[in-house]
């Protein structure tokens, strides 16, 4: 077996309609499928839900569950805030800035734009709280190249140390010379 693509990632949000009519807002995506049962289908638990799933582009899905007989919806604090987030690619650096001034001017506060060399990307939550980043790639062939052939090295170099290890330092210290 081969996996095809992602399906849909679904998240709790604390509530579907005001979930969609933000992510329809502010991130332009198309709101395209709303379930709801008063037991889920797998466990057969009496729990009523709305499951909304939001179109993110190129088949790409998101989903959220508003629950309202759960416990108020929480994060896991052992994990830094910044971890866990949810990245879309948009085209070009001119959508990223545009996107981001339009965030501004909404009142959401965004950090950025931040330099990871092969990509920029700006940071914002969404009114559930989940932390959201928009990329825009601005990357070489010859540097995803050159990322790609250290992959593995970098990995097993991690899993011995739980150091950064070094084959990539050029990504976020500009005194080297990045691949061009």
């Amino acid at each position: 077996m081969k996996i095809e693509r992602i399906h849909h990632v679904a998240y709790r949000c604390r509530d579907a309609k005001e979930t969609v009519e933000w992510y329809v807002k502010h991130l332009n995506m198309d709101f395209v499928l709303a379930i709801a049962e008063n037991e889920v289908p797998s466990t057969k638990a009496p729990d009523p839900y709305m499951h909304v799933f939001l179109d993110a582009g190129q088949g790409n899905v998101l989903a959220f569950f508003e629950l309202p007989n759960a416990p108020e919806m929480g994060r896991d604090e052992n994990t830094p805030a910044w971890v866990q987030h949810i990245a879309f690619k948009v085209d070009s650096m001119a959508s990223l800035e545009a996107t981001q001034a339009r965030l501004q001017a909404a009142g959401i506060d965004v950090l950025g734009p931040t330099d990871h060399t092969i990509f920029k990307s700006i940071y914002f939550f969404d009114p559930n709280g989940h932390r959201l980043e928009l990329c825009a790639d601005v990357g070489t062939p010859k540097m995803h190249s050159t990322l790609s052939a250290v992959k593995w090295d970098m990995l097993n170099e991690w899993a011995a140390t739980k150091r950064a290890p070094q084959h990539a330092a050029w990504m976020h210290d500009k005194t080297l010379p990045a691949p061009q």
